[in-house]
């Protein structure tokens, strides 16, 4: 018996080394939904990705070929409005990305709504038209109907299982358990939420690791970006907490083009809750990103940030500068926006140096 349960155990912590390694987004995924980190280690959680991880990378993938055009602007307008643009990913799994998705319930659109809830979010249903079926409108009633549910319930995940199953039911559910800790109300044995809702929750956070797998760089799928933002895009590595709009000046590009294809980062700020992101920017844009930012932020960590001029003296090259100064060929040309390596006779040239090396130097002037 003790082997056997042994054996459970170690399963259990097996899967949700798995869920670690496959899926690093996860605890970013976890923090937007008010859940936490810990969740990967439950055993139901941990079942359902080992038995369908594969089948639903196809179908975000099938999701992504259907109504990829749709995320930027889907994931605009839930930062605008307060929310995590994550909740595209409950659009995903309730229509797929179709248009006029239409369940055996009548739910309809890309957001599913029932006709009375529609119509309760001032959304026009008639004999003409259906406003659930516009993916602009159909979303700003989404939105207001989530934020009513976090009002009532106070996280984001209860707020998703209130979207399935209903206000009423959901309360009941915790009333009956006495706790509206996830782990507690997902217990299939107890059945506090009905099968389906349990179901929904785990579809919306595996599809969420999908997806910002993705977006975060960790995994390598260039196609998905090129369908999510177009050919003219590349993904770069950006440090955690960097200001989007300071970057956007260093690399001389409008901030709002920046931000445009970047709605995954909030406030014009990288997330702090990972130690790095992949960033969208223009491919006419890496150079600059290469040779100015990153190059800066190399300045800055090294403490290079005094300067030193310097007159270049007959047959001086620029590798003797660089070793005299203990820097870089490239900090050098990066400093002075020198074209080429040639340098003539009276050129005056900023070095950026350590603090020591300008003390030095100084000394000597």
């Amino acid at each position: 018996m003790k082997r056997v349960f042994l054996f459970y155990i170690l399963t259990i912590s097996a899967f949700s080394i798995d869920i670690i390694e496959k899926f690093p987004s996860y605890s970013y995924v976890f923090y937007e939904f008010d859940i936490e980190d810990e969740y990967a280690y439950n055993s139901d959680f941990s079942s359902f990705i080992k038995k369908n991880h594969l089948k639903y990378k196809n179908f975000y993938q099938h999701s992504i070929n259907r109504g990829g055009y749709l995320i930027p602007t889907f994931k605009s307008l839930l930062i605008q409005d307060g929310l995590s643009d994550l909740f595209v990913y409950l659009s995903m799994v309730e229509s797929g990305f179709q248009v006029n998705a239409l369940s055996a319930k009548k739910a309809t659109g890309l957001w599913q709504f029932m006709e009375t809830t529609a119509k309760e979010y001032k959304l026009n249903i008639n004999s003409n038209f259906d406003e659930r079926l516009d993916p602009i409108l159909a979303t700003n009633a989404a939105m207001r109907y989530l934020h009513k549910l976090y009002k009532d319930f106070g996280k984001w995940y209860l707020a998703m299982m209130a979207y399935n199953c209903g206000e009423g039911r959901l309360q009941k559910g915790i009333q009956r358990a006495k706790s509206d800790r996830l782990e507690i109300l997902m217990d299939k044995t107890a059945e506090y939420i009905p099968k389906e809702t349990r179901i929904y929750i785990h579809k919306i956070l595996l599809l969420s690791m999908i997806g910002e797998n993705i977006t975060l760089g960790f995994a390598e799928q260039k196609e998905e970006i090129r369908k999510l933002y177009g050919d003219e895009i590349v993904q770069v590595e950006v440090g955690a907490g960097e200001d989007i709009v300071a970057i956007a000046t260093i690399i001389d590009i409008n901030p709002k083009e920046l931000l445009s294809i970047n709605h995954h980062f909030k406030k014009a700020k990288i997330p702090v809750i990972l130690p790095y992101y992949m960033m969208n920017i223009p491919s006419s844009k890496v150079i600059d990103f290469y040779t100015s930012y990153l190059l800066k932020k190399e300045l800055s960590k090294n403490n290079k940030n005094h300067f030193i001029s310097h007159s270049v003296i007959l047959g001086e090259s620029i590798e003797k500068i660089a070793i005299k100064y203990k820097v870089s060929i490239a900090e050098i040309i990066v400093a002075n926006s020198l074209e080429a390596l040639l340098l003539s006779e009276g050129d005056i040239l900023i070095i950026p140096v350590t603090e020591d090396i300008f003390i030095k130097f100084s000394q000597h002037i």
